[in-house]
């Protein structure tokens, strides 16, 4: 990457900035990669986003998964009823307030969900093992624990 490229705010480092950008990138890159590695060709990033969403939350409401993807609920309405003529959720009636209906994998939806994790898993590991050396791998081990310090509050 080319520093010379790089916007510097006033008070910042070169280097802040430039490892900013590449991180920015690489994260960009790698999750590009994953994705494909998870072959949802017959889903659209939204579908695979709420129906993961689904599967880390389990049972929830519409409107509560769209607060959670910053879409506005027509949206997730129209996401959630693909979903649903796939067979990977349904819905029904909220036993707190029946006015409402939760969203929940079905089975197959949780096969897709833990199969695609299970692909990218592989995929990531077997790369890992293969382009990287012991010494690099302990690299990245050393370098993601002080990404890890951007993930605190």
């Amino acid at each position: 990457m080319d520093p010379k490229n790089t916007e510097v705010p006033e008070g910042v480092s070169a280097s802040a900035a430039l490892a900013a950008r590449d991180l920015r990138v690489v994260f960009s890159r790698l999750r590009r990669r994953i994705r494909e590695v998870a072959q949802d060709e017959d889903l659209t990033p939204s579908q695979v986003s709420a129906l993961t969403l689904v599967g880390k939350h389990g049972a929830a409401t519409a409107s509560a998964l769209a607060a959670a993807e910053g879409v506005r609920p027509q949206s997730m309405a129209a996401t959630l009823a693909a979903l649903e003529q796939s067979g990977l959720i349904r819905r029904s009636p909220d036993p707190d307030d029946g006015r409402r209906q939760l969203v929940t994998l079905t089975d197959s939806g949780r096969e897709r969900i833990e199969g695609n994790r299970q692909v990218r898993a592989e995929w990531l590991t077997r790369a890992l093992e293969d382009r990287y050396t012991e010494d690099e791998r302990q690299t990245l081990l050393t370098a993601f624990a002080l990404l890890e310090r951007l993930t605190q509050s």
